[in-house]
């Protein structure tokens, strides 16, 4: 909107000092305009770009980048499980007579109905046979049991492939010798023996310590293999004692 001012307005106005615009007569301001507005549309359709000359697209940061190819696991070759084939355990073989032509009346009492003795023998059906089965017969015969008709041993062997009748499971052939024997004493000769009869993973110098009772209560005492005792001759005083303990606890159950 504009002021309508006269010319005595304008000249108060102008001795405060105050300008006035004075707008252009309409035929004026739209030639005025006009090159204004010529020049604005040149500027506006300037073309910003040639146009044989293609912009090119903005590479994304991706493509860039050379990527590496992803680590491949290792091949892991499988093997097929196998069965496991458990160990085939000892055998027990029956029971025979070291010293049958022993005559009965000559035996002395205090060494009781008779003895068992429980070893592993390299030769089971000659336990006597061999250094280690020499040993055995000077021991039993330190203790005077040559002179009893009812001495017997069952040894303990590893089954052999391809041999039936080889003995029977340790626990079940002891079980028939006690039955059969019904000896006063059981010797158990080795940890190996001791293991396979008696069961447990104990020390063979904690089983020497005890005196065990067998399933049908007969008294067995633990003591060192002849084969350990030809070559740790130290240990045969210590063998010694556990034969002197199983004769004393004979001759005590007999009232000797």
């Amino acid at each position: 909107m504009s002021l309508e001012l006269d010319a005595r307005q304008r000249a108060m106005l102008q001795e405060m000092g105050v300008t006035v615009w004075t707008p252009l007569p309409p035929t004026r301001a739209a030639a005025s305009a006009a090159p204004v507005a010529t020049a604005a549309a040149a500027t506006s359709t300037r073309p910003t770009a040639r146009a044989d000359r293609p912009v090119p697209a903005p590479t994304p940061a991706a493509a860039t980048t050379t990527r590496r190819p992803a680590p491949t696991a290792p091949a892991v070759a499988t093997v097929p499980a196998q069965a496991a084939v458990p160990a085939a355990g000892p055998l027990l073989h029956a029971p025979v007579a070291l010293y049958p032509q022993a005559d009965p009346a000559a035996t002395p009492a205090e060494l009781g109905a008779g003895w068992l003795v429980l070893l592993e023998s390299p030769t089971p059906g000659e336990p006597l046979a061999g250094d280690s089965g020499r040993l055995l017969d000077n021991m039993l015969r330190a203790m005077r049991l040559h002179r009893h008709p009812r001495c017997f041993v069952a040894t303990l062997a590893r089954p052999q492939p391809g041999l039936a009748g080889q003995g029977d499971a340790p626990a079940a052939g002891l079980q028939q010798a006690l039955a059969t024997l019904r000896p006063a004493m059981v010797l158990v000769l080795g940890l190996g023996a001791a293991r396979a009869v008696l069961g447990g993973r104990e020390p063979l110098g904690r089983l020497r310590a005890s005196v065990h009772a067998l399933a049908d209560g007969t008294p067995a005492i633990v003591s060192y293999d002849p084969s350990y005792l030809l070559s740790a001759t130290e240990a045969k005083a210590a063998a010694w004692a556990d034969l002197c303990r199983a004769l004393a606890l004979v001759r005590h159950s007999s009232g000797r």
